[in-house]
């Protein structure tokens, strides 16, 4: 048996040697930008789940499986039906005079998973996901407060599911001796109502979970930034993740990866079943849940070409490792709700240097009161040292509403203090 040392040394050796030969198919551009632009059309109607829209996304994913010659894989066809309550129909359920009464003003909404399989004969399946809801006319989870409006989501998420269907056809005409896995090809539904789809498939698996090897995930890929930097969240989900990770470069991509496998994407429903999971990621932006995040000037297509091909450079090295080792991870950082005050600020999370730099502000907010800009880096809150986006939430469990506090950060490399007022 040879060392894990050994192993570990070979197993980069070889990415580097493969990393020559993997290119994307002849077209891929086009096809990228083809299929984002249809996702994140008007006539998608924002693709909210259980909608007209959303079914028209479905067909669309469905006519490309059909064309790379995938089999439906769904419960009995291409679609995995899953239903839910609506926000705040339970609640309604609750506030009536009779039971009967609070289920008749309760309506259940079907959503559905779109799903195709490529049988190549193996022993174990990897599993390729994004989800292609988005938010409709504005629900719940829209960050916009104008007037209705169609949420088109061409980053949250038509640009993951372009990937997932470029890798699609790729997978399809690769040389079937060089194919690791199976491939089983999700478009998840409901992830904007709280990962409903991917929730659905674990606990109905259209295929045995235990046959499944990993799984990869795309959400939000669309907006490649100039330092090109993608992040890779969920490494900590297998020991087999950083050496691969680390001996493929694609493009000049600047790699940031975090271990947790929890997060607020599909890959977290997969890691709780106890699969290696990871999610690709370009970054959060100001258009995010809002009408604004359409296709027209704002996404680029190139960086999307450069991320399905850094895909595609992990699935190759990828293809000995039959069943990746599963190991759990440190949880991922708490959300706002967990703490008494909050300064709404939206973190950078491809952001790697010391301190929580800021992508935006909400306004109304203590960190938009406050002063807080795009850009700035919170360097100190109160007594606080903020090393990073952990200590960051550290630091916020250690206020109360009605407080005040200086916080110190770091604007165009000049050292700004502002007073915050907790509310």
């Amino acid at each position: 048996m040879k060392s894990l040392s050994t192993l570990l040394v070979a197993s980069v050796f070889s990415i580097g040697c493969i990393a020559q030969t993997v290119k994307l198919p002849k077209n891929a551009l086009g096809r990228l930008e083809l299929n984002v632009a249809a996702l994140a059309n008007d006539f998608m109607e924002g693709r909210g789940t259980g909608t007209a829209g959303e079914q028209k996304a479905a067909e669309y994913i469905v006519r490309d499986f059909s064309k790379y010659k995938l089999e439906p894989k769904g419960d009995s066809s291409w679609y995995q039906r899953f239903t839910f309550v609506p926000h705040g129909a339970a609640q309604i359920h609750h506030k009536g005079d009779t039971a009967s009464l609070g289920m008749a003003l309760v309506k259940e909404i079907t959503g559905r998973n779109v799903i195709g399989f490529i049988d190549n004969k193996a022993a174990t399946t990897l599993v390729i996901g994004a989800h292609y809801d988005h938010l409709g006319m504005g629900d719940e989870n829209s960050l916009w407060t104008g007037p209705k409006a169609i949420h088109n989501g061409a980053d949250d998420n038509a640009s993951g599911v372009s990937v997932m269907l470029e890798l699609a056809h790729w997978l399809s005409k690769r040389p079937k001796e060089t194919r690791g896995h199976n491939y089983l090809f999700i478009g998840f539904s409901g992830e904007e109502k709280g990962l409903l789809g991917s929730n659905h498939f674990t606990k109905n698996p259209t295929i045995p979970l235990q046959n499944i090897a990993y799984m990869i995930n795309m959400d939000m890929v669309g907006r490649l930034n100039k330092e090109r930097s993608l992040a890779i969240n969920g490494v900590g989900t297998s020991p087999s993740w950083m050496p691969v990770i680390n001996g493929i470069s694609v493009d000049s991509l600047v790699i940031v990866t975090s271990e947790s496998g929890m997060g607020a994407s599909d890959h977290t429903s997969f890691y709780l079943s106890d699969i290696p999971a990871v999610h690709f990621f370009t970054g959060q932006h100001e258009d995010y849940h809002k009408p604004s995040d359409d296709f027209e000037g704002k996404i680029n297509v190139k960086g999307m070409a450069s991320v399905t091909n850094y895909i595609q450079h992990v699935i190759v090295a990828m293809d000995d490792e039959v069943k990746p080792a599963f190991t759990k991870t440190k949880d991922a950082s708490p959300s706002a709700s967990d703490f008494k005050v909050t300064l709404g600020v939206m973190p950078d999370y491809l952001y790697s240097g010391k301190g929580l730099r800021i992508d935006g502000c909400k306004d109304g907010k203590p960190g938009a009161k406050a002063g807080l800009m795009k850009g700035d880096t919170i360097m100190k809150l109160g007594d606080f040292d903020i090393e990073d986006i952990y200590g960051y939430m550290e630091a916020l469990g250690k206020f109360e509403k009605g407080q005040s506090t200086t916080m110190m950060v770091e604007r165009e490399g000049k050292q700004i203090e502002l007073k915050v007022t907790w509310e």
